[in-house]
């Protein structure tokens, strides 16, 4: 995979970008089709992933008995050299992970059985990806607004509305919240639906795709709004756990989003490490001037912190997957995913941002490749969650019994430093008045990541401490 990062999946990359996906929405004959045409280069990246089994590795029987919990570990490895060269095609990989999953462990019906099978194929001629259809132009992050109806038409359910931002829009099947009707205002009224792109007789199913989107980054994934005008789809689950469903999802997609952004974090350091042994300014190397190594070892300790808190999280899905793990592993996991999806993504941005500026007047220029990592990194706070929506969810998380206790004594293995001051901070944040408590959400969390990355990077001996110059997130 590493070969073929900087081979094949770059160039491939490079060709996604040059020639973005376009919409079809009517044949010769007026007739509409909405199909997401894509180059040539995007098929031979989807073929690409699902060989390497990014999407198949943590289901099939056969890693699984080699791997056991560490077949999570492994996806994400594999997933983390993948990442930078292939214009975000893992976004594609995440939510076909996150829906595989949902789908994996519910009793669904024939399309949901039959598109499992699809979701984890290693063979490119019948591997499919899915979309995850969430978010509405009235509520955004706040999805107990969600207006979709469904409606049961037989033991299937027909949707109707919209669904505003619907990332890799091409896909063949999509799992997306509706509200059956009569079902109570709220998260607690939404149910996860089944939607498959085609019907069996490969008729296209009844929505239609309205545009795509015009992005500062990731453009060479196609991003659509998409209208749901009786489409038929298949109830995922029980009704009544619908939103927990979506929750289960979010969590494997935000750790994917966190594997992107300790990839891109990576990509920029090296690049910018490259050059600096290289340029010459003011007499000698860039990397023998004092100040430019601070730099360069503020960069690279936050990408070795993004990385080591990433595969943790990746280490503890994994154990929770195959059963293995305690209570309190658990329950590190579900503040652990918001904090490393949050920090992470926040110093992607960052980090790339004083990589551009280590180049000068050449990191501004289209043609060396910074300006697009700069514009992709951009999303990483946004997807699967912005900043201020994690870092509430988790105060939320940290006021659940034990989750402090449990938190505690996985810093205290890694004997983290600062670990008593954020856990102080923490504490008594969850203990205080609401109002008090949201003003601290984003200092207590961005605090306990750092922490906890520091303790990762002193157990691995990692030579580096956050926060680096200039990179403390906000």
């Amino acid at each position: 995979m590493g070969r073929a990062a900087v081979n094949e999946l770059q160039a491939w990359g490079d060709a996604c970008e040059r020639q973005p996906a376009l919409l079809r929405q009517f044949d010769g004959w007026g007739i509409r089709v909405d199909e997401v045409l894509y180059p040539p280069a995007w098929r031979e990246l989807a073929a690409a992933a699902a060989r390497a089994g990014l999407v198949a590795s943590p289901y099939e029987g056969e890693t699984l008995a080699r791997a056991g919990a560490e077949a999570r570990l492994v996806q994400a490895a594999l997933s983390y050299l993948f990442a930078p060269s292939t214009a975000t095609y893992l976004c594609p990989v995440a939510m076909t992970d996150g829906a595989a999953r949902v789908l994996a462990d519910c009793e669904g019906g024939p399309a949901a059985k039959d598109a499992l099978r699809h979701l984890i194929s290693r063979d490119p001629a019948s591997a499919w990806t899915s979309g995850q259809w969430m978010t509405e132009r009235q509520g955004g992050s706040d999805v107990g607004l969600n207006a979709v109806v469904a409606r049961r038409d037989g033991d299937h359910w027909r949707l109707f509305g919209q669904k505003f931002f619907c990332s890799n829009v091409g896909c063949e099947i999509a799992l997306a919240l509706a509200r059956p009707e009569q079902a109570p205002p709220g998260t607690r009224g939404l149910a996860l639906f089944l939607v498959p792109r085609d019907h069996p007789d490969g008729r296209r199913n009844d929505y239609r795709i309205d545009r795509l989107k015009d992005k500062l980054g990731t453009r060479a994934m196609a991003t659509g709004e998409v209208t749901l005008d009786g489409a038929s789809a298949e109830l995922v689950g029980e009704a009544e756990r619908g939103f927990a469903q979506m929750t289960a999802m979010l969590n494997i997609t935000r750790l994917h989003n966190a594997v992107t952004a300790a990839a891109i974090m990576r990509r920029a350091v090296m690049l910018a490490s490259a050059y600096a042994a290289h340029r010459e300014a003011f007499g000698r190397k860039l990397d023998q001037h004092p100040l430019h190594q601070e730099i360069l070892r503020a960069m690279t300790a936050q990408a070795d912190g993004a990385l080591h808190l990433t595969m943790r999280m990746a280490q503890l899905l994994g154990r929770i997957e195959t059963k293995e793990a305690t209570s309190g592993e658990a329950a590190v996991f579900r503040l652990g995913i918001a904090l490393t999806k949050l920090y992470t993504a926040k110093q992607a941005v960052a980090v790339v941002s004083e990589a551009l500026e280590c180049f000068g007047g050449q990191g501004y220029m289209e043609d060396t490749g910074l300006p697009r990592l700069f514009r992709d990194a951009q999303v990483l706070p946004i997807w699967e969650g912005t900043t201020s929506v994690l870092a509430l969810d988790s105060l939320r998380v940290l006021r659940r019994a034990e989750t402090l206790d449990c938190l505690s004594a996985e810093l205290e293995r890694l004997d983290a430093p600062d670990r008593r001051r954020v856990l102080d901070e923490a504490h008594h944040a969850i203990r205080g008045d609401p109002e008090s408590a949201e003003r601290a959400a984003r200092r207590v969390a961005f605090g306990l990541a750092e922490t906890w990355m520091n303790g990762l990077l002193q157990a691995s001996e990692t030579p580096a401490t956050l926060p680096g110059i200039g990179l403390r997130p906000r």
